[in-house]
């Protein structure tokens, strides 16, 4: 569905032949949170650079309403698909020809998201991706490196939202370890302090159950240690904003790399929490008004981590999630013709990991892809896929057999639960449900609308999906005896057929072939030729 000039990356059900590699002179990210929406436009300035153009904050208040992000009330879906409208409006203003827009826990929590999401799409033009918190903390950290130079330095990075704390400690880019906590400002008011109203019980209440959950974290923290301490988001800027006027001196044009001490973190707690009333606490110097409810939670969770993991002073980035997807998207674009990126080695690397954890044959798995990538190739005048699809069979491929941890008996129904239910970092949700389903139609029966999961695929992702489903049956076919007795495969076009060469060196391949031709119908019918195999001595 096409709505103006702006378009979405990798997570709307539109054809698969609009990938592409040419990164767009000014594109956007927008970020959903739970307490703001945040919108980046920039130019693309070539390589992985870009320049900002404008930033847009506005408070949607999106998981507001204690129910613990179980739901988004019908007011606060009204407000945000109003927000989304205007900053759509922005970031065209503006000449965006993309929008990339991730949402965080309030979205991914709620039960009723669907809703929301349709209606972003019918009545904003905007396509929303959610993503995990593994994969938030990934982006936080890609924002930060571009905002604050710790790049040489061992991080400890904390973003508070609205709905969660994402913590990670990272070096040099790659990510150490990394935790999305039930812990924000907004869910935390609405569960402690209700109407933003506190007192000395509730405060211990509150410090009490953020100690719990942190301890979650110590083992990983204890571990690997960090040199530096950044915080970023709203609540860090509040913060950040509070000490500065307490210290005095002249306005600042940006807070970013501001660092404030963990006894300035202290006094501004206190100060935020001998106010009791939201009221009150909007006379603070420092602090905007319409954070005044909720800023007292944020900042204790500050504050708890700051005891729990020795951090004795915090910079500020301004830099955080959007900026990390605005990275991300032009890393994706312009990672070079092979896709073979810093940032997609994240996501190669995650799916190596769990083939690794879960398939008791690996190197079969390796073999089966990389057959897989070669009929994709041969097949590309046919089926019009690009280069981001070729990942998702390749990974598809890799993680085929990994259900075989729970059973063998329908092992790829498993294959799907454990695909869709991990945390396979560098992927947007959306990518990790398609490799899911590519995996779990690795075998047995083919893709049907009385399927589920596969129902709710829009129409060109279930062309996708049996595509790329039917080209690896194949390739799992011609390994049958897991003995890699195929080095090789090449694909010849006619009119009515497809030929697959299967090259050997003088092996028997009588199996792999017959697997292979057992397991074609598939590709045949998303093809519309039949497919023949033909062996030949490579």
């Amino acid at each position: 569905m096409s709505h103006g000039p702006v378009v979405t990356t990798g997570t709307t059900g539109s054809a698969p032949t609009t990938t592409t590699n040419v990164v767009p002179d000014v594109f956007a990210a927008l970020d959903l949170g739970t307490n703001s929406f945040h919108l980046v436009v920039a130019r693309h300035t070539g390589g992985e650079g870009f320049d900002v153009i404008t930033r847009e904050r506005e408070m949607v208040r999106l998981g507001h309403g204690g129910t613990d992000m179980k739901e988004l009330s019908d007011a606060s879906i009204d407000r945000a698909v109003a927000c989304l409208r205007r900053m759509r409006r922005i970031a065209e203003s503006h000449g965006a020809s993309e929008i990339r827009t991730v949402a965080t826990s309030a979205t991914r929590e709620a039960a009723n998201a669907s809703a929301f999401i349709e209606r972003a799409r019918d009545e904003a033009g905007v396509e929303i991706e959610v993503i995990s918190g593994l994969e938030e903390a990934r982006l936080i950290h890609l924002g930060i490196l571009q905002a604050v130079p710790v790049f040489d330095q061992r991080v400890l990075l904390v973003d508070i939202g609205g709905g969660s704390t994402e913590i990670l400690i990272g070096e040099r880019g790659e990510t150490l370890a990394a935790r999305s906590f039930k812990l924000g400002a907004v869910r935390l008011t609405d569960r402690f302090f209700p109407d933003g109203e506190v007192s000395d019980g509730s405060i211990a209440d509150c410090r009490e159950y953020i100690r719990s959950v942190l301890t979650h974290f110590e083992r990983e923290a204890d571990e690997y240690g960090f040199d530096v301490a950044v915080a970023s988001s709203g609540t860090a800027e509040a913060i950040a904003r509070m000490v500065h006027a307490h210290r005095g001196g002249p306005a600042l044009r940006t807070f970013n790399c501001f660092e404030f001490t963990r006894d300035e973190l202290t006094d501004v707690v206190e100060r935020l929490c001998a106010a009791r009333s939201p009221q009150q606490r909007a006379k603070i110097s420092g602090l905007d008004s319409g954070r005044a409810d909720i800023a007292p939670a944020g900042a204790l969770i500050l504050d708890e981590i700051a005891e729990r993991f020795g951090a004795d002073a915090f910079t500020f980035s301004e830099g955080a999630l959007r900026d990390g997807v605005l990275l991300d998207a032009v890393e994706r674009r312009s990672g070079g013709a092979d896709g073979r990126s810093q940032l997609r080695d994240v996501a190669r690397r995650s799916i190596r990991q769990l083939r690794d954890r879960c398939d008791d044959d690996p190197a079969h798995s390796a073999q089966v892809a990389r057959l897989a990538v070669e009929l994709f190739d041969g097949l590309e005048p046919l089926h019009g896929l690009g280069p981001a699809e070729r990942d998702l069979l390749e990974a598809g491929a890799l993680l085929a057999n990994v259900g075989l941890v729970v059973s063998h008996s329908k092992h790829h129904h498993h294959s799907y639960y454990v695909v869709r239910n991990s945390e396979l970092t560098g992927l947007t949700d959306h990518e990790i449900e398609l490799i899911a389903q590519i995996a779990r139609y690795h075998r047995k029966s083919n893709p049907k609308s009385s399927h589920e999961p596969f129902a709710a695929l829009s129409r060109a992702d279930q062309q996708l999906v049996r595509t790329l489903a039917g080209i690896l049956r194949i390739a799992i076919g011609l390994d049958r005896c897991h003995e890699r007795r195929v080095p090789g495969v090449r694909v010849e076009l006619g009119d009515q057929r497809v030929t697959i060469e299967v090259g050997h060196a003088g092996a028997d391949i009588a199996l792999e072939l017959y697997a292979a031709n057992e397991r074609k119908d598939l590709l045949e019918q998303v093809l519309d030729r039949r497919v023949e195999l033909m062996p030949v001595v490579a």
